[in-house]
């Protein structure tokens, strides 16, 4: 297996490394259990407003997109959004949320599939995905499905997401010192990968 640190992500051999992870009985297994783990805490939430509240699964979504890559990532952001509303429905189902949901796999995995982690690197793809899928896209759902103004909808989720900012890519830098030692003796992630994660990756 290829274990080699890719560069930007747009070369030929990372996206062929993420497309054998379909043919693998383990990358597969380890896919099914964070579904699994996305989809049952799909339910668990604070509410800010009618239209906005906190959600716990975004930590479990970078994490298995750091393992198994941006297009296996597309496919779990996918199934655990679409069998998180049969397991816990609520209201009518709307495909804007599950392109959310897919949208946020693919940007973790392009920042940390086989990528030398750090806090900024971290923080960079927090506010990526707050700015993209949460504040653009979730602001746009929300006023098509509740009727108010875009305008309203942004501004409210704009505060929320600047306010959660920090406290989010805390946990998330919490989360990769605990697990990622387990995954490098695992061999789910490359073994030139540092299992301390500084401020700023430096190269090598």
């Amino acid at each position: 297996m290829d274990r080699r640190l890719h560069g930007a992500g747009f070369d030929r051999s990372y996206w062929g490394q993420a497309a054998r992870h379909f043919s693998s009985p383990r990358y597969l297994a380890v896919c099914a259990m964070f579904i699994a783990l996305r989809s049952a805490l799909s339910w668990l939430y604070i509410p800010l407003t009618e239209t906005l509240r906190i959600q716990f699964t975004f930590f479990i979504t970078a994490l298995g997109a750091s393992i198994y890559g941006p297009l296996m990532a597309l496919a779990e952001g996918f199934l655990s959004d679409t069998i998180g509303f049969f397991l816990m429905p609520s209201g009518g189902y709307f495909p804007g949320y599950t392109l959310n949901a897919m949208l946020a796999s693919l940007l973790y995995a392009l920042f940390f599939y086989h990528k030398r982690l750090s806090v900024l690197r971290i923080f960079a793809a927090k506010f990526t995905v707050n700015l993209v899928v949460n504040i653009a896209l979730g602001a746009l759902w929300s006023a098509v499905l509740y009727g108010k103004g875009y305008l309203y909808t942004v501004t409210t989720s704009i505060v929320k997401n600047i306010v959660l900012l920090p406290l989010e890519t805390a946990v998330m830098v919490l989360v990769f010192r605990a697990v990622h030692p387990l995954l490098l003796r695992a061999a789910l992630i490359p073994p030139d990968l540092p299992g301390s994660i500084p401020w700023i990756a430096k190269k090598r």
